[in-house]
C-alpha cells in the first residue's frame, strides 16, 4: 500500500512539474493554457508537502527539524543560486559588462530573491516559501490546539488577501510590479497563503489520499464550470501566489482544490492501471528541473528556434542531464539536490 500511494505521489508531481515548464513559456499560447495551469498548479504542490508533513512531537527535536528542512530546501537553493549566478557573471563579462555597480545591484536582488528576481530565477522563490510555510506549520502544530490553528489559519488567509487588495487595487498596475511595491525578502509574506493549501493537505489527508467518486464528480463539476465561466467572460479568475494576486476570498480555495481533487483523483485510478515511470523519473529530477529549466532556455534560445513542445523538452532532460552529472561528478552531490537525511542512531541491543 506504502508503495503504491508513494507512486501516484511521485507521478503526480512529476505531471505537475512539467505544468510548471509550460507555465514558463516565453511564447504565446493559442489558448489560456497557462492561465488555467496558475489556477492550481503551486497551490498542488503545496498541498502535496502538507499531505506527509510530521508533527514534532517533542519540541526538543524542533533544531533538529529545522535543520533538516534547511540542508533539503535552502542548501540546494543557494546551490543553484550561486551556479547558476556564475555563469551568468561569466557571459556578461564575456559580452563586455565591466560595471561593477550593476554587479552589486545584481546581488542585492538575489540577495532579497522571492518576486524580486525574475529571469533564470523565476521560480527561486517556491523554495523560501516552502521552507517558512514548513516552519510556520511546524510552530502551529507544536504550540496550539486543533481549535486555535484553524483560527489562526483563517487569520493568515485574511491578512494575505488583505495584502493582496493593497498591492492589486490600492498600488495597481502589473501584478509583477505593484507586488514588488511591497518590501519582503524570499517572499516570506507568501506563506501566509501558501499555509492554507499546506494545512489542507495536513488535516484532509484521508481525502487526498483516495479520491472518492464522490469528491471526484464534485470537483469535475466545479472545474469545468469555472473554465465555462471564464471562457465566457463571466469571471476573469487569476491566481499567481508569487506577486501576490489573489482574487477571491472563496474562489481562491474552490478553484485550485477542485482542480486538484481531479488531478490527484486521475493520477491515483492511472497508477493502479499503468505504469508512468517516465513521470516518476522527472519528479526524481524535479529540483534541478524548476531551477534550470528557464535557465536552459535562456542560454539556447539564442541558437535555436522552437516553439512550445522544444521549449518544454529542452526544459526536462537538460535539466535531467545535469542532475545526473551532480550526483556522480560533485562531492555530497545527493545533498545539492535536496537528498539530505539525518541518520537515526541504533538502539544497541542489550546482552
Amino acid at each position: 500500500m506504502k508503495k503504491k500511494r508513494i507512486t501516484w505521489v511521485d507521478i503526480t508531481k512529476g505531471f505537475l512539474m512539467i505544468l510548471v515548464v509550460i507555465g514558463h513559456y516565453p511564447g504565446e499560447l493559442d489558448f489560456p493554457l497557462a492561465k488555467y495551469i496558475y489556477w492550481f498548479h503551486m497551490p498542488a504542490f503545496f498541498i502535496l508537502s502538507g499531505l506527509f508533513f510530521k508533527p514534532v512531537l517533542d519540541k526538543k527535536d524542533i533544531k533538529l527539524t529545522i535543520h533538516k528542512r534547511f540542508m533539503q530546501l535552502i542548501f540546494p537553493y543557494l546551490f543553484f543560486l550561486a551556479s547558476i549566478t556564475l555563469v551568468r557573471y561569466g557571459m556578461e563579462l564575456f559580452s563586455g559588462n565591466w560595471d561593477l555597480e550593476w554587479y552589486l545591484n545584481d546581488l542585492w536582488t538575489l540577495a532579497i530573491g522571492g518576486r524580486f528576481i525574475r529571469g533564470a530565477y523565476g521560480v527561486f522563490w517556491f523554495v523560501t516559501t516552502l521552507f517558512f510555510t514548513y516552519l510556520l506549520f511546524m510552530w502551529l502544530t507544536t504550540y496550539f490546539n486543533r481549535m486555535k490553528q484553524f483560527i489562526i489559519l483563517g487569520l493568515f488567509y485574511a491578512i494575505a488577501h488583505f495584502e493582496s487588495i493593497i498591492a492589486m487595487n490600492v498600488i495597481g498596475g502589473k501584478p509583477s510590479e505593484a507586488a514588488q511595491s511591497i518590501p519582503m525578502i524570499w517572499n516570506i509574506d507568501v506563506a501566509l497563503m501558501a499555509i492554507v493549501y499546506f494545512a489542507i493537505g495536513y488535516y484532509f489527508k484521508n481525502l487526498w489520499m483516495d479520491i472518492s467518486k464522490r469528491w471526484m464528480s464534485m470537483a469535475v463539476f466545479l472545474s469545468a464550470t469555472a473554465v465555462l465561466l471564464d471562457s465566457f467572460n463571466i469571471i476573469d479568475y487569476r491566481l499567481s501566489m508569487k506577486f501576490l494576486r489573489y482574487d477571491h476570498l472563496i474562489l481562491d480555495l474552490v478553484i485550485p482544490l477542485s482542480f486538484t481533487i481531479v488531478l490527484v483523483g486521475c493520477f491515483q485510478l492511472l497508477a493502479a492501471k499503468l505504469s508512468l515511470n517516465w513521470l516518476q523519473k522527472i519528479e526524481n529530477h524535479s529540483l534541478s528541473i524548476m531551477y534550470l529549466h528557464i535557465f536552459a532556455d535562456i542560454i539556447l534560445n539564442d541558437y535555436f528556434t522552437y516553439g512550445l513542445i522544444g521549449y518544454t523538452t529542452i526544459g526536462i532532460f537538460i535539466p535531467i542531464i545535469v542532475s545526473i552529472l551532480i550526483k556522480k561528478l560533485l562531492p555530497n552531490g545527493t545533498i545539492l539536490l535536496g537528498g539530505f537525511s539525518i541518520k537515526k542512531e541504533k538502539t544497541p541491543i542489550p546482552t
